[in-house]
């Protein structure tokens, strides 16, 4: 079999694209190997009581601006401090995340409930039972990204 790899610094996602005559146990297990690749090697670093914690985005609840420090909270509510801006985050995160206003990213897979708020806000209520707020700006792409009309 003969591959080819591509490097280059303007993708903003990794992807792989196979020609095979047919489809054989072992290119099932390289395209689940490659299909885990991606969320397995990305760990977001992060402190908490003087410690520096690995988090696995799929842990990740939110993350957010408080006062002059970008923090996260996983789905035990424990909160850790963060060491990149909100935006470089944003970019590493994966396609299950998605931002809600200009402070606050979440995972929409830990998504308890939505519902209306002032303003033409929205509120956001977490599964760890973190709350925050959909601005009305971030609002039309938060409901695309749901599926949500």
């Amino acid at each position: 079999m003969r591959v080819e790899c591509k490097i280059d610094q303007d993708y903003k996602e990794s992807y792989a694209v196979l020609h095979i005559k047919r489809m054989t146990q072992k290119i099932a297990e390289i395209i689940s190997i490659l299909e885990r690749e991606e969320t397995e090697s990305l760990t977001v670093i992060a402190a908490r009581e003087k410690k520096k914690f690995f988090l696995k985005p799929e842990d990740i609840v939110l993350v957010r601006t408080e006062g002059r420090e970008i923090v996260c909270y996983d789905k035990m509510k424990n909160r850790y401090v963060l060491d990149k801006p909100l935006y470089e985050l944003e970019n590493i995160l994966d396609s299950y995340f998605v931002r809600i206003s200009k402070s606050t990213i979440i995972n929409i897979r830990q998504i308890h409930h939505v519902e209306a708020a002032f303003n033409g806000t929205m509120e956001l209520v977490m599964k760890n039972g973190v709350t925050d707020y959909i601005s009305r700006n971030f609002k039309k792409t938060f409901k695309e990204r749901l599926g949500l009309k």
